[in-house]
């Protein structure tokens, strides 16, 4: 545990200095893209500094001069820094409202673009839903854990209506993205981190247009059982998953 502390430390203090660095590029006009890549140094330091290591599988399907709602398995905060460190191009993320209300982190968020999700008030959340619709159909892409929160058994649980409403809303083709091993690196709820490797599976684009926000389910299901089946395919204990938790005692 004295690595784990040491290395949370020191994620802080970076998370600190890049988030201040965040909120002085974000003073100047059309900063968001400089801030995104920012925020991809900042996750590509904290995996290196954590030992994480990555595979990327799929980054072909990707159309970079093309928006898209991206939507991710969540096992950990790690896939956070997965995803800023590996995902070609720019996106933005749908956050909860009160990540906002962070010191610095919260201001560097802002300046990025991201957009705050309200999950206690409804008509907020939809408001912010319809915001974000907007930015992607001016060019930006979203990025999105519609399970809604961690996963503590690994287990890929029911996916939220939201985000499906604003791919529909938008009307921007779906990336399923499956991340593999994050759980292992640190658990939901556990400040101990671990050293290890992880899978990003980039699936192909589902198109959207042909359904309709009375009809979302089917789509939710054909999302959630790409992700599932990557998932079941690509898992691997040889090459996702701990290093080495002997390295990781105390």
């Amino acid at each position: 545990m004295i690595r784990s502390a040491l290395l949370v430390t020191l994620g802080v203090a970076i998370t600190a200095f890049m988030s201040l660095c965040a909120v002085v590029f974000s003073v100047f006009p059309n900063s968001d893209n400089r801030v995104h890549k920012i925020a991809n140094i900042w996750g590509k330091i904290l995996l290196l500094i954590c030992n994480t290591k990555a595979e990327v599988i799929g980054k072909e399907n990707l159309d970079r001069g093309k928006p898209h709602v991206f939507m991710a398995n969540h096992q950990s905060d790690f896939d956070i820094l997965i995803a800023l460190a590996y995902i070609p191009g720019q996106f933005r993320w749908l956050v909860k409202k009160e990540l906002f209300n962070i010191p610095v982190f919260g201001a560097a968020m802002k300046g990025a673009g991201y957009i705050s999700i309200d999950r206690q008030n409804r008509e907020n959340a939809m408001q912010s839903l319809d915001e974000a619709a907007l930015r992607i159909r001016n060019g930006k892409s979203i990025m999105t854990f519609p399970e809604g929160t961690r996963s503590r058994d690994g287990e890929i649980k029911a996916f939220k209506q939201g985000t499906f409403y604003l791919a529909i809303k938008s009307g921007v083709p779906i990336i399923p993205v499956t991340i593999i091993g994050s759980g292992q690196i640190m658990p939901k709820r556990s400040l101990r981190v671990r050293p290890g490797r992880v899978k990003l599976i980039i699936d192909k684009p589902i198109d959207v247009k042909k359904y309709g926000v009375e009809d979302r389910q089917a789509l939710i299901e054909k999302v959630r059982n790409i992700i599932i089946k990557n998932y079941d395919e690509w898992r691997d204990a040889d090459t996702a998953g701990i290093i080495d938790t002997e390295k990781d005692v105390s």
